[in-house]
């Protein structure tokens, strides 16, 4: 018979072993995502497969805040951050470290995230755009490629929390995550 696992039966590591826990190379940055909820549950699904770090740019609001915490569930003590105010400069650090800045935006030039090959052997940032706007303007020449999620409906886009956790899913799983 099929039970649901308790809590304690998940087998899930504190704040302190997580912290020590080696990482995927894989760093996520929110440029100007302006609600609290997204930013929230963007460091949930960072804590989840073990994402590197994730940068807060621009407008993009920073815990500790009631309203992170109620989506991060706690993971905004466990997932490592910053805050750079402007977005080229968070990209040529991420550039300088040897990090593929890969953008999420529906562009002229963006493949679809199921055609393009992820190399386990690199390092690489994701940016996620503002929930209206999507990536900033001054960004786009400084990003390396486009990717976008295939979407058959009417709508044109997706939340930007739940593309998020599509799109760190897809790379976690090709880069390494191991359970």
């Amino acid at each position: 018979m099929t039970k649901k696992l308790k809590l304690e039966e998940l087998g899930r590591i504190d704040v302190e072993t997580f912290k020590k826990t080696v990482k995927i190379p894989l760093v996520v940055i929110l440029d100007s995502v302006r609600s609290m909820h997204n930013v929230g549950a963007i460091f949930r699904t960072a804590d989840a497969f073990l994402v590197e770090k994730i940068v807060l740019c621009g407008i993009t609001p920073q815990p500790p805040h009631r309203e992170i915490h109620k989506a991060a569930l706690g993971a905004t003590e466990s997932v490592d951050w910053i805050f750079e105010e402007n977005i080229n400069t968070a990209i040529d650090n991420l550039k300088k470290d040897n990090f593929n800045i890969i953008g999420i935006e529906q562009t002229s030039t963006s493949q679809l995230i199921s055609d393009f090959e992820i190399d386990p052997r690199k390092k690489y940032a994701l940016i996620l755009g503002n929930e209206v706007d999507g990536i900033s303007d001054e960004a786009l020449n400084n990003i390396d490629i486009f990717l976008e999620i295939p979407q058959l409906g009417t709508k044109h886009s997706l939340n930007v929390s739940v593309c998020g956790g599509i799109v760190i899913w897809e790379f976690a799983k090709n880069i390494g995550i191991k359970k």
